[in-house]
């Protein structure tokens, strides 16, 4: 027994030596790569290439073009402007001038015009001006004028002046006059400027024969009275009223 003790005593001894040698031997070996390690010299390595990249472009309003157009918030943000422009003023035309007749003349013919109603009456061939208007050519039928370069061709029935001329009225008379004398018999006339007893009669002479209607007069157009008969022709400035004899 104390045999085997032994034995199995001088077995683990050899173990225990046999490990500790090999423990150290690690630890030499550990130590030696990390002194060769502390003392190794490092190889120093060449530096990378820098790369340098382009400079950027300079600052441009119009490449920023597109950030206006494409607003989200502003959709009506537009770079194209607008200019209204006005039309110019429409030149009015006068009125036409009138025309009162054509004469066919061995020279050419002839128009007898005038630039207004009253105005005085001209002879105007082609070429002659009428107020603003420039007469180019007459014929049985139509007249050619001319107008701000523009050519006006009007029927001879269209420019006739069919008003003639109107007639005038007597002037009031605002001066205070002395009262008429009274009627010397029953068949003498009154022509002042109330009708007698209300009865439409001529009032003052105004000349040819005519007298004017007096004031208060309402009869009819057609009235007769002592020998004259009532006559109201329309004007462009009111209704004419006369006593023309019979």
């Amino acid at each position: 027994m104390n045999r085997k003790l032994l034995l199995l005593n001088l077995v683990l001894l050899v173990a225990v030596v046999c490990a500790s040698w090999q423990l150290r031997n690690d630890w030499v070996a550990g130590r030696a790569r990390a002194q060769a390690l502390l003392h190794r010299q490092a190889k120093p390595q060449a530096p990378p290439a820098v790369i340098f990249s382009r400079p950027p472009d300079p600052v441009v309003a119009a490449t920023y073009a597109d950030i206006a157009l494409k607003m989200l918030f502003s959709k009506d943000r537009n770079p194209t402007v607008v200019v209204e422009v006005k039309p110019a003023p429409v030149k009015p035309m006068p009125p036409l001038p009138l025309l009162y007749g054509v004469m066919n003349l061995p020279g050419g013919a002839t128009a007898v015009m005038s630039d207004k109603a009253g105005g005085r009456h001209m002879g105007i061939r082609p070429g002659d001006k009428v107020g603003e208007f420039t007469l180019l050519a007459v014929s049985r039928e139509d007249i050619t004028l001319e107008w701000d370069g523009k050519q006006l061709v009007k029927r001879i029935d269209d420019l006739l002046d069919r008003a003639g001329p109107p007639a005038q009225a007597p002037a009031p008379d605002l001066m205070p006059r002395a009262a008429p004398p009274a009627a010397s018999g029953p068949s003498s006339t009154r022509l002042d400027s109330k009708p007698a007893d209300g009865k439409p009669e001529p009032g003052v002479d105004i000349g040819n024969k005519v007298h004017a209607c007096q004031a208060g007069d309402t009869s009819p157009a057609g009235t007769q009275a002592n020998g004259y008969r009532k006559v109201v022709t329309p004007t462009p400035f009111g209704s004419s009223c006369r006593w023309e004899p019979m």
